[in-house]
């Protein structure tokens, strides 16, 4: 069982959620993914993550997480001891997103919101200051990426298994080709139909 993770001012409907939404469903297993549509006040959505990995702990669980969804898995693979999977994770929400304080309005749901330095303090105390166990992570990095510094995953989780691309962007372009490589790290054992 998977739980993915979308971003700041993300959804389920966002590109990497559908392509792994597809993905499973093209193989008739939709029922071993999961893809909250996450609050975008932090301690709701942790509170709605926690309550989601408690409900399916025992389903061979792990994460795939995007940019604050890889802060969010983070804190989630180091608490339950899970793996997860980082896409362009975000290391310091708390530092980048303050830009945002005020009003902020979601593109994919169309909600308004406002992001307050409550919000920021709530990252702050999701903040995991040093990876005790790198091999539950498989950090995947994109120089290109216009949103975030990739250099500071490089070295928060530096000892994981890594894959860095040169180029690329927030959104990581090559993220299709990578979907196997993934889903083995997770564990996750998805039968393809088309060899069936």
């Amino acid at each position: 069982m998977i739980i993915y993770i979308h971003g700041f001012n993300s959804s389920p409907a966002s590109y990497k959620a559908q392509v792994l939404l597809k993905y499973f469903k093209e193989r008739g297993c939709e029922d071993e993914i999961i893809i909250p549509s996450l609050s975008s006040v932090p301690s709701y959505a942790m509170a709605e993550l926690k309550g989601l990995v408690e409900k399916n702990i025992s389903n061979n669980l792990s994460f795939i997480g995007s940019s604050l969804g890889g802060y969010y898995a983070t804190w989630l693979a180091d608490r339950y001891d899970l793996p997860a999977v980082l896409i362009n994770p975000a290391v310091k929400p708390y530092e980048l997103l303050k830009e945002y304080l005020g009003k902020n309005i979601n593109h994919y749901s169309g909600e308004e919101y406002e992001l307050t330095e409550q919000h920021i303090e709530e990252l702050k105390a999701l903040d995991i200051e040093y990876i005790s166990k790198p091999h539950r992570y498989l950090t995947m990095l994109q120089t290109g990426d216009e949103v975030l510094d990739y250099s500071q995953a490089f070295v928060k989780f530096a000892g994981s298994r890594m894959i860095l691309e040169e180029g690329g962007d927030h959104s990581f372009t090559s993220f299709e080709q990578h979907i196997d490589t993934i889903l083995n790290f997770c564990g996750t054992q998805v039968a393809d139909v088309t060899s069936i």
